[in-house]
């Protein structure tokens, strides 16, 4: 009964297709949708993931994303080194700072280019938070320590030097971004040299990220009378990062999070606030609705057209357990090829948009999520036909 089934699905190839691709389209677009809104929040995070080593973040009370900044006094600093179970702490700077390149000074530029940057002031002696080794493109990390020296993240190079022929980059490959070294912009009215290109996380507000020392940062940064950002530190071996974060709080009266705490906090914060779940969950909404819609109305009217081959297996003695179990199975086949074929076609497009400025993060919670779409999906195309069959008498075949 399986094959006749099967042979039944088969023989209209325009319903056929018209299932499949119905139930392709929402498979892609749930999935499509899903994976972009998860890159987007995996950004607004990005700067947490990209510091390693560090178990804690410690902050004033009151922030509540990592953007959020609140400046603290330097001598938390040394409270937060005061407390039992804490191995080591730095300090970190975290600000907005605009970057002047003036083209008498800078190769490849002829004109004034001036941009918002992401600065990030890192521990003098440990440079705990600095890009890992194999994120840096060109240049070296020791070069930091160089006077005026920064390092600059490549996905925004260009904004600072939009006259370059980016054209031959992917020619070039990291040789692209030696030309960059020992260039020099100003910040605050101080120089900044180019010691080194990395790679980081794209942020969410996409400006260029700069990397110095924390000392350095005072400078580039506004002068204010709180310069302290952050506070990052280890717990002794054998410690829960959890416990000590507690007893900071306690004993200071500052804020203390895990790495993954502060990362869920920040995209919980973008998700509470901004209307950014709502505008990527009514997409993919409309994607399950028109699916539905076409995988149902085609599966109908797949079902209705069989009525008379349906009958003739009653008539046989076929019972209505065994023709439901064909229709389920037919839907358990277009569900299977319209699974596959969306999720392949959100994979192609997550690989040729990567390293472009479209967030795209496939989790792999995201695909069960959309395989339970398409499977309610294929329960309520088929509902209305099953419950066409079982009603059916099978004295129709002979009229």
């Amino acid at each position: 009964m399986g094959w006749i089934a099967v042979k039944m699905l088969v023989g209209d190839r325009a319903k056929f297709l018209g299932i499949v691709m119905g139930l392709s389209f929402a498979s892609l677009l749930i999935t499509q949708q899903g994976s972009i809104f998860c890159g987007l929040m995996l950004r607004t995070c990005g700067q947490i993931t990209d510091i390693t080593g560090a178990d804690l973040w410690i902050m004033d009370p009151a922030v509540r994303f990592i953007d959020d900044v609140k400046p603290l006094l330097e001598n938390s600093l040394y409270r937060v080194r005061g407390v039992e179970g804490v191995r080591w702490a730095v300090p970190l700077y975290k600000g907005q700072a605009r970057a002047k390149i003036n083209p008498v000074v800078s190769r490849g530029n002829q004109l004034t280019v001036i941009e918002q940057v992401v600065l990030l002031g890192l521990d003098d002696a440990t440079l705990v938070g600095a890009p890992q080794r194999d994120k840096i493109l060109a240049g070296s990390l020791r070069d930091l320590r160089l006077p005026d020296a920064v390092m600059v993240d490549n996905a925004r190079l260009a904004k600072l030097y939009p006259d370059e022929d980016w054209n031959e980059l992917p020619k070039l490959g990291n040789a692209f971004y030696r030309r960059f070294l020992r260039r020099q912009f100003e910040m605050n009215d101080h120089r900044a040299l180019i010691v080194g290109i990395c790679e980081a996380t794209r942020t969410f507000q996409t400006n260029v990220v700069v990397y110095t020392t924390y000392s350095r940062a005072k400078n580039y940064a506004a002068q204010e009378r709180k310069i302290l950002s952050f506070v990052l530190a280890k717990t002794e071996p054998g410690l829960a990062p959890e416990v000590v974060a507690r007893r900071i709080a306690l004993t200071t009266g500052l804020g203390a999070k895990t790495s993954n705490q502060f990362m869920w906090m920040t995209i919980n914060y973008y998700m509470l606030y901004t209307g950014i779940p709502i505008n990527f969950g009514i997409t993919a909404l409309l994607g399950f609705l028109v699916g539905t819609a076409i995988a149902g109305q085609t599966f109908y009217n797949f079902t209705i057209e069989n009525l008379k081959q349906f009958g003739a297996l009653k008539a046989m003695g076929a019972t209505n357990s065994r023709i439901v179990g064909m229709i389920l199975l037919q839907a358990v086949i277009v569900g299977f090829l319209g699974y596959g074929i969306g999720v392949g076609l959100a994979a192609l497009f997550g690989l040729k948009t990567a390293n472009t400025e479209l967030a795209f993060y496939t989790p792999w919670q995201l695909l069960p999520i959309t395989a339970a779409s398409i499977v309610f999906i294929c329960i309520l195309s088929s509902m209305f036909s099953v419950l066409r069959v079982i009603r059916l008498e099978p004295a129709i075949v002979f009229r």
